[in-house]
C-alpha cells in the first residue's frame, strides 16, 4: 500500500477527518521537522556545517563555574579526576546515541521511544531534558546577567529578564537561522575564551604550579579522595544530557555514502560523544582561573571566582586597560550565553511540544513551549540559582544519568548485543507500545534509587556515589528486563503497511516521497505509516494528533 508521489501538494491541507489537528501545526514542523523524522531533502548542510553549529552551542561559560566550584570545594587534584571520571562517562554513553541520531535523522526522544521506553513511556525522559535546558538556560543567563551588571550597571534583576528576552525572537525558526548564527560567532568566541589561559600560561608559568597544588578552601583537597571525586563527577555528570542538544543539530547530518564516510563519521564523534572533550577542557580552565584569582590577586576573590565574568575580568585588567578590559568581558559573556541559550529554548521547546501533543494529541505549536521554558527558567534566576548550584546539578545529574545510560544501553546491548531490541530505531505511533517496561522501569529504578542515595536515605558512607549508582544500575537493568520480557514490548507490529523499502542502498532512510492523505503534504518513506481506515498513507505528526484513532494501525496478531 503506498502513494509516491514527486508533485508538490497544496500548501496547508485541510483537515477532512475528524480527530485529527493538521494545518498550521503540520506547517509549523515542516520548517524545523519538530516530533519527526528529518528528510534527506532538508539537510543540504555539509558534515562540516553541521559539526560546526553542533559544536558553537556548547559555547556556554557554565563549564567554568562548574570546574570552579568542585575545585574550591575539593582542590584540584580531587577535581581534575572527577572532570575525568564524568567525560569518560559521558563519551562512552554519547557515542551510541550520536551515531543513532546521525544514521537515522531522529532526535533523542525519537530514538528514545523504540529503545525501550515506548510511545508514551518516553514522555518522562522528555521532562527529563526539558529540565535540564531550563536549567543550563538559567545558569547561563544568570552569568549574562553578571556581566551585565558589571559593565553596563544594570541591576541583576532587569538583566535576568534582558538575558530571557533576547533569545526569544532567535528561536521563532530552525537549523536554518541557529546554524548560521552559530558558525559566524564561533571564531570570535575561541579568541576570547582562549587569549587569557594562554597569557596566564606564558607571562606568569608559576599559575600552573598554584593550580596544581591547590587544595580547596577547606585545605583538605591536597591528596586524593575518593569520596571528593565522586562528588565532583556528580556534579559534571548534570551535562550528561548536553547529548542531547548535540543531536538536535546531527539528526541534519547528510546521507553516508562512501565519498563521505570519513568526513562523515569525524563530524559525528567530534560533535556528538566529543563535545565532552571541550567540555572538560573548559571546566579545568575555570577552576585554573579562579585559582590565580584567589591565589594571586585576592585571597577574599573566592567569593566571585566562580563567576565566569568575574575570572575573564580579572584576567583581562592585567592585559589591557580597565574600559578594554571591561567591553571584552562583557561580549564574550554575552555571545556565549546567546549562542548556548538559543540551542536551551530551541531543544526545550522541542521537548515539551513533543510531550504535550502525545498526551493530548493536540498540537500547540512550538513557540508556546519557548515561552513555557523561558518562563520557568528566568523564575529559577530570579530565586539566585547560583546560590545552589551544586545541589541542584548534583540532584539533577541522578535524572539526566539514568535516562542517557538506558538508551545507551539498550542500543549497545539489548540491540547489537542480545538482538532482542529492533536494530532500526522505530517511533511511529501505531507500531510502538505505549509503554515498555525495559527502559521505563530501568529509568524509574535507576533514578528512583540514585536520587534516594543521594539525598542520604542509605548513610553518608554511600553518598556522595549516587552517579555510579545510576550508572550501575542503567546498564544492569535494561538487558534483564528485556531478557525477562523477551523483548515482546518493543514492537505493537512489525509491518507499516507500506511495501517500500525503509532504506536505500547505503543504509541510509530512503528519500522516496509519499502524500499523507490527511494533511496532503509530502513526506519521505521513513515518517508515514499505512492507514487504518484509507487505502492511502498518513504522516507521524498526524498519527499522533489523531484523537479518535481513525488511522492508527492495529495490534500484530
Amino acid at each position: 500500500m503506498s502513494n509516491p508521489t514527486t508533485s508538490a501538494p497544496p500548501p496547508g491541507g485541510t483537515n477532512t477527518h475528524p480527530g485529527v489537528h493538521v494545518g498550521a501545526a503540520t506547517a509549523e514542523t515542516l520548517e524545523d521537522y519538530t516530533l519527526r523524522f528529518a528528510p534527506r531533502h532538508y539537510r543540504r548542510w555539509t558534515p562540516g556545517v553541521v559539526a560546526t553549529s553542533a559544536l558553537g552551542g556548547i559555547a556556554y561559560l557554565a563549564d567554568f563555574s562548574i570546574g570552579a566550584n568542585i575545585g574550591i570545594a575539593h582542590g584540584t587534584v580531587n577535581a581534575l579526576l572527577g572532570i575525568a571520571v564524568a567525560a569518560v562517562v559521558i563519551f562512552v554513553t554519547g557515542f551510541p546515541l550520536a551515531y543513532y541520531a546521525a544514521r537515522y535523522n531522529l532526535d533523542l526522544d525519537l530514538i528514545t521511544r523504540g529503545s525501550g521506553f515506548g510511545y508514551h513511556g518516553s514522555v518522562v525522559t522528555n521532562v527529563i531534558f526539558a529540565t535540564f535546558t531550563f536549567i543550563f538556560f538559567a545558569l547561563e543567563g544568570s552569568i549574562m546577567a553578571q556581566g551585565l551588571e558589571l559593565g553596563l550597571g544594570v541591576p541583576l534583576w532587569l538583566g535576568y529578564a534582558a538575558s530571557t528576552i533576547i533569545i526569544f525572537p532567535l528561536v521563532v525558526y530552525g537549523m536554518k537561522v541557529l546554524s548560521t548564527l552559530q558558525v559566524w560567532t564561533t571564531p570570535l568566541w575561541l579568541v576570547l575564551m582562549v587569549i587569557p589561559f594562554a597569557y596566564l600560561v606564558i607571562s606568569h608559568p608559576e599559575s600552573v604550579s598554584q593550580f596544581t597544588s591547590y587544595a580547596g578552601q577547606d585545605g583538605t583537597g591536597g591528596t586524593v579522595s575518593i569520596a571528593a571525586v565522586m562528588l565532583a563527577a556528580g556534579v559534571c555528570l548534570s551535562l550528561i544530557a548536553q547529548i542531547a542538544e548535540q543531536i538536535d543539530y546531527l539528526r541534519f547530518m547528510p546521507p553516508r555514502t562512501p565519498e563521505n564516510s570519513r568526513r562523515w563519521w569525524t563530524a559525528v564523534v567530534l560533535a556528538g560523544p566529543g563535545w565532552v572533550v571541550f567540555g572538560a577542557l573548559k571546566q579545568a580552565i575555570g577552576l585554573f582561573l579562579a585559582v590565580y584569582l584567589i591565589a594571586s590577586l585576592d585571597p577574599d576573590a573566592a567569593a566571585t571566582a566562580n563567576e565566569p565574568v568575574h575570572q575573564f575580568l580579572g584576567i583581562y585588567e592585567e592585559m589591557m586597560p580597565g574600559w578594554l578590559a571591561l567591553v571584552l568581558a562583557v561580549v564574550l559573556v554575552v555571545i556565549s550565553q546567546i549562542k548556548i541559550n538559543v540551542t536551551n529554548a530551541y531543544s526545550g521547546s522541542l521537548a515539551w511540544t513533543n510531550s504535550y501533543t502525545r498526551i493530548t494529541k493536540h498540537y500547540p505549536g512550538r513557540l508556546v513551549f519557548v515561552g513555557v521554558n523561558l518562563l520557568i527558567a528566568l523564575t529559577l534566576m530570579e530565586a539566585n540559582m547560583f546560590d545552589f548550584l551544586n545541589g541542584i546539578l548534583g540532584f539533577y545529574a541522578n535524572c539526566g544519568i539514568a535516562w542517557i545510560c538506558t538508551v545507551a544501553t539498550d542500543i549497545v546491548v539489548n540491540k547489537y548485543l542480545l538482538k532482542l531490541s529492533p536494530m532500526v530505531p522505530e517511533f511511529r505511533r501505531g507500531m510502538l507500545y505505549p509503554v515498555n517496561p525495559v527502559g521505563f522501569v530501568s529509568l524509574l529504578l535507576s533514578a528512583g534509587l540514585s536520587i534516594l542515595v543521594f539525598f542520604g536515605a542509605f548513610g553518608d558512607g554511600i553518598q556522595p556515589y549516587s552517579p555510579m549508582v545510576a550508572v550501575v544500575l542503567a546498564v544492569v537493568c535494561p538487558p534483564v528486563l528485556a531478557v525477562a520480557t523477551r523483548g515482546r514490548y518493543y514492537l505493537r507490529r512489525d509491518d507499516d503497511g507500506i511495501a517500500a523499502p525503509m532504506f536505500d542502498e547505503h543504509g541510509n532512510p530512503s528519500g522516496e516521497v509519499f502524500t499523507c492523505h490527511v494533511c496532503r503534504q509530502d513526506y519521505e518513506r521513513p515518517d508515514v505509516a499505512a492507514c487504518a481506515t484509507h487505502d492511502d498513507v498518513v504522516c507521524s505528526l498526524c498519527l499522533s494528533t489523531d484523537k479518535v484513532a481513525d488511522h492508527v494501525l492495529p495490534a500484530r496478531g
